[in-house]
């Protein structure tokens, strides 16, 4: 069908209180395959990343800082994980994953990473559990390699994706696009390239309407050759660190909008899929796996 970025390392030790938010890696690709919607062997594990592509985006002082374990209390404390040889090698695992998801999507349309959507890694440090931008390391690979000339990143997660914002500030190569809660985290914003900042209970209604005009402007205009897809399904109402007021089927409603238009222009998508922290596993579960569900539908 379409490749699905997973590996095992989810599993190793984490404080009490991450426990919680990491079920759905495990779980997920388990409902994918019970329900039939992808099989085993659309699964691929990532080995870990070469630090070549991950030193293309972030500085040589903020990666030797985490080879090292050597991060000041202050920068640690910017991440919100305890750091650890095991985090540092599942970021790079998790940049591995979107790096070669981009590169099978040229031939499947479409690739996903069951993790990945670390858009607050800034170029020199981290935020938020995200300590490397893995769709930012590998836009910038595919432009490297001469892969894609014009590259258009769609964040569609609750909170704007900052560091995305910061990394590619100054790079007419990648037009960088966030939708995102006003008062959600992070409360000092970047500029995109285009934002959109949503009220407090914003419904699917205005969402879907806002993006369904917005994202074929920006096709037509920014032509692009490659899309990266944040599907974060923290936008949901229910959402703990979300303050929108959409549903489970208006965020699949948006999955759907953003492959049609995918599969209409025939540009290559790869889709991370950020966050969800709603108090009920069952939803997290649920909404993502629509995600997977709408692509196989449509491609």
């Amino acid at each position: 069908m379409f490749p699905i970025a997973f590996h095992p390392i989810y599993q190793h030790p984490l404080p009490e209180g991450h426990r919680f938010p990491m079920l759905k890696y495990e779980l997920l690709p388990q409902q994918l395959i019970y329900e039939g919607t992808a099989t085993a062997t659309d699964f691929f594990e990532p080995a870990i990343a070469d630090l070549a592509p991950i030193l293309a985006i972030h500085t040589q002082e903020y990666v030797n800082d985490l080879m090292q374990l050597t991060l000041n209390a202050k920068a640690a404390r910017k991440i919100g994980f305890p750091l650890s040889r095991e985090l540092v090698q599942r970021e790079l695992i998790i940049a591995q994953g979107t790096i070669t998801g981009a590169r099978k999507a040229f031939e499947t349309q479409v690739s996903f990473n069951i993790a990945g959507g670390t858009h607050h890694a800034y170029s020199t440090h981290g935020e938020a559990f995200c300590l490397l931008n893995d769709q930012a390391i590998a836009a910038q690979f595919l432009l490297d390699q001469k892969l894609a000339k014009k590259i258009l990143i769609i964040d569609l997660d609750v909170h704007q994706g900052n560091g995305t914002a910061e990394i590619f500030q100054n790079k007419s190569s990648v037009f960088t696009f966030s939708t995102h809660g006003k008062t959600n985290y992070p409360f000092k914003k970047e500029t995109s390239d285009l934002d959109i900042a949503f009220d407090d209970g914003t419904s699917d209604s205005e969402f879907l309407s806002t993006i369904a005009t917005v994202i074929p402007q920006l096709i037509e205009t920014q032509t692009p050759d490659f899309i990266f897809y944040l599907a974060g399904v923290d936008i949901l109402a229910t959402d703990k660190l979300g303050k929108l007021g959409c549903t489970v089927n208006g965020c699949k409603k948006r999955d759907e909008l953003v492959f049609e238009l995918c599969s209409k222009y025939q540009i290559p998508v790869q889709v991370s899929m950020g966050g969800g922290y709603s108090p009920d596993i069952k939803t997290i579960i649920e909404a993502h796996a629509n995600t997977y569900r709408a692509a196989k539908n449509i491609f």
